[in-house]
């Protein structure tokens, strides 16, 4: 990891297409402003790890169906369509 030093008012450039401003420093909170492209998705971490975790139940549970049904299958052999 990189540790970097600002002030506020100063800038770091991620690549050509990112760059960090720290607007505001108050007491322990620090604001930042981000510009990046459009197509880029930018979330605080605690959002992506929700949504991360949230994909990571919808795929399990899929699976967990998808096993389930091909239980039932093997018991009842396979279903032709007429």
């Amino acid at each position: 990891m990189l540790v970097l030093a600002r002030k506020p008012g100063e800038a770091i450039q991620i690549g050509d297409g990112i760059t960090v401003h720290v607007v505001e420093i108050r007491g322990k909170q620090v604001r930042l402003g981000i510009e990046a492209p459009a197509e880029m998705r930018v979330l605080r971490i605690e959002i992506h790890e929700r949504i991360t975790a949230r994909d990571v139940q919808t795929v399990d549970l899929a699976r967990h169906r998808n096993k389930a049904m091909t239980a039932d299958e093997k018991q009842s052999g396979p279903h032709t369509q007429p």
